[in-house]
């Protein structure tokens, strides 16, 4: 599909979105139009006697009553706010290279220049269109610096959309590269400046922002009576638009697409390689490294960075990756940010926020964490938070210490604990996952475990006292709370986070940690060993200043078969003394 092919296939589709508003239209003027007629011809002594006066009479009623809830709903949809995807803006004074390789672009493309560019912490990019009155205060009355088109009351009409590019593309990118992936998206821009493509996706946008407006929770009886009729009306032209709005989209894409086959082709094909592998270090990043520290209640501040860090060591380890390395000599598409520390800090505190749903500012229970003191205010701090979490189940369980002259919590409990084969399993604190139910003799209750669970007794009654404790523990924590304010974001707070990373770990999962973290304290307090941070794998511990792999198989044989002899040779073999007390926070 050629550019001419694409952008008539997204105008037609547009004009069908267009006229699926004019019959709507028409439908709630009819009854109007038919009192129109019905007291045209009463007064001119066509239609008169007593069927026609009431014919006028209940037809009149009916125009009146149908244009008020087509008024109400075109209110409803005119002024809801359409939703805005969470961004870092970029202002052209800390971004003048940005912008104006931005701009070179469009010009080399022949197309409008986005309006502004905008941040997110993911590995996408697109065009947004922001022109809504409810998107922000009243623009002056002078010229864009970015696309040279007027500001003020005919704003809405001419502006362009805003370039939102993915935070970690700057970082991993050069130049080029960044460049070469910007081209079919800023093509976008081209069709999305005809007047009937923008009618339409305003159009769909309202309805589909009235119909956020109508399913909003926490409303009285009277406004959810009101709203739901709006919510049915909205919900019904948007089903007849879908279709039509879906075909339009695909042809703008084409047009674009297309479009930017003339600039940078070559280097595009290179470029999109780095897109995937940008998005599987991202992934890694947050998943292994940036959510430990979230639950910590730390947020890393340089995570684009660290995106280069762990890519860097990829390249080290896989050789399909080699050779991405050597890239980093170019020039870092970061280097058209004036302050790049800064913009990472705040998409980093927005990646925390949207994939987490922490606070939106740093506080004394939210505060930023750099790589370097990772290890220690992160790693080291998890670790005696979870072995001293698991001793507090423990004492609830009422397991014994290993000896009368113990000074303090040991390894040893937890091994002697899990590995003993006999002796009466000891009943859960609270069910969590599992169901009880009455044994074959009709006295002792036992509990079906789910598949997740460890099929050791003990372990399944350790891991069932370890989630309720974390339960408990997630419950205290009170939410934040922000005031609203003009520059509050249009999404709802209670929805976050919008993008959560991770399911809840089963109790299987929750048992092995914990039991991780014990020897890992065991290992730091007994054996000299340090915490550290593998930039693919999350929090790993050094001993000897190298990465104990090998740990995590030697867990699972405990929980689950309740074998402590491969962990303790492990032990031996590492030095660490398990009967020996560890400190915990």
């Amino acid at each position: 599909m050629g550019v001419e092919a694409g952008a008539q296939t997204a105008r037609s589709r547009a004009l069908a979105v267009l006229r699926i508003r004019s019959r709507a239209l028409a439908v709630a003027l009819l009854p109007a139009a038919l009192a129109v007629v019905l007291l045209a011809g009463g007064s001119t002594g066509h239609l008169v006697g007593p069927g026609w006066h009431a014919a006028r009479w209940a037809v009149s009623c009916v125009a009146v009553l149908v244009l008020l809830a087509a008024g109400g709903i075109a209110l409803v949809v005119a002024r809801s706010r359409p939703a805005v995807s969470p961004t870092v803006p970029i202002v052209e004074d800390s971004a003048p290279d940005l912008y104006r390789m931005v701009r070179d672009l469009a010009d080399r493309l022949d197309v409008p220049a986005p309006s502004a560019i905008a941040l997110t912490p993911d590995c996408d990019s697109w065009l947004e269109d922001r022109t809504h009155p409810a998107h922000g205060p009243p623009p002056r009355e002078d010229r864009d610096e970015l696309t040279g088109g007027l500001r003020g009351p005919h704003r809405r009409a001419t502006a362009a959309p805003v370039l939102v590019i993915g935070s970690p593309f700057l970082w991993w990118m050069r130049v080029g590269e960044l460049r070469a992936v910007l081209a079919p998206v800023v093509a976008g821009t081209g069709p999305s400046a005809h007047p009937d493509i923008a009618a339409a996706r305003r159009f769909v946008r309202g309805l589909d922002a009235a119909v956020a407006v109508t399913s909003a929770p926490n409303r009285g009886p009277l406004s959810r009576a009101a709203l739901s009729g709006v919510g049915r009306v909205s919900r019904l032209l948007l089903r007849s638009c879908r279709e039509h709005a879906a075909e339009m989209e695909r042809g703008v894409a084409a047009a674009a697409a297309e479009r930017a086959q003339a600039v940078d082709y070559g280097l595009r094909i290179v470029a999109q390689e780095q897109v995937g592998l940008a998005y599987a270090g991202w992934d890694r990043l947050l998943t292994r490294v940036a959510l430990p520290a979230w639950r910590m209640g730390r947020w890393p501040s340089r995570l684009d960075a660290g995106v280069v860090a762990a890519l860097t060591e990829l390249s080290r380890r896989d050789r399909l990756a080699e050779g991405f390395a050597s890239r980093l000599g170019e020039r870092p598409a970061c280097d058209l940010l004036e302050e790049p520390g800064a913009v990472d800090e705040a998409a980093s505190l927005l990646a925390a926020r949207l994939f987490h749903g922490g606070p939106a500012e740093a506080g004394p229970d939210w505060s930023p964490v750099g790589w370097q003191e990772y290890p220690e205010e992160v790693v080291d701090r998890k670790w005696r938070t979870d072995a001293a979490r698991l001793h507090r189940v423990l004492d609830t369980l009422g397991v014994r210490r290993p000896g009368p002259h113990s000074g303090g919590p040991t390894l040893s409990r937890v091994l002697d604990h899990l590995s003993t084969p006999d002796g009466p399993a000891t009943p859960e604190p609270a069910p969590a996952e599992g169901t009880v139910t009455e044994a074959e003799d009709g006295n002792t209750p036992r509990v079906e475990r789910d598949a997740d669970e460890p099929d050791n007794e003990r372990s399944a009654a350790l891991a069932a006292g370890l989630t309720a404790e974390l339960a408990r523990e997630e419950s205290a924590t009170p939410t934040p709370e922000s005031t609203p304010t003009p520059d509050t974001p249009l999404w709802d707070d209670g929805t976050l986070p919008l993008f959560p990373l991770q399911p809840p770990r089963s109790p299987r999962e929750l048992l092995a940690d914990h039991v991780t973290a014990m020897v890992c304290c065991a290992a730091m307090d007994t054996a000299g060993a340090a915490p550290g941070l593998d930039w693919l794998d999350g929090p790993t511990l050094l001993v000897n200043g190298e990465r104990a792999v090998d740990l995590t198989p030697r867990v699972l044989s405990l929980i689950e078969e309740g074998d402590p002899a491969p962990l303790k040779a492990w032990l031996i073999e590492s030095g660490i003394r398990p009967e020996k007390p560890v400190r915990l926070v």
